[in-house]
């Protein structure tokens, strides 16, 4: 019944910007805090950002810090990550997840998240 389905991914040259865009249904969006992870290959799963239920703290991991903003709209079930000043080494798969837990400052690990979108594929070109 529940559903998260991210957008906006595709190649971009490095430098560039893309907006990924995160819609989820079947739940009451306003009571679950959502981030985004990102997946290279041999990599682990790591979390980039992390907002709150009402939009009004966000965190973000410190290789991302300056270059990406998460931003939500409760009113259309929607969180977005603005990318921008892309590198190559943001090249990865980009999941939203859902967590009904408050939020506590800190990007949960995978394992506390609730539901997950099925990825985006961004890839940065040198």
């Amino acid at each position: 019944q529940v559903h998260v389905k991210e957008s906006g991914g595709g190649l971009v040259q490095e430098g560039g910007s893309l907006r990924l865009s995160c819609t989820a249904s079947g739940l009451t969006f306003a009571d679950y805090h959502m981030s985004w992870f990102r997946q290279a290959p041999g990599k682990e799963r790591e979390g980039v950002s992390c907002i709150d239920r009402r939009g009004t703290s966000t965190k973000y991991t410190p290789s991302v810090e300056g270059r990406f903003t998460i931003s939500r709209d409760n009113a259309k079930n929607t969180v977005y990550l603005q990318m921008d000043s892309l590198k190559p080494e943001d090249t990865a798969m980009y999941y939203c997840a859902a967590n009904s837990r408050f939020f506590t400052g800190q990007i949960d690990s995978p394992t506390s998240y609730d539901y997950w979108g099925q990825g985006t594929r961004v890839t940065v070109s040198a």
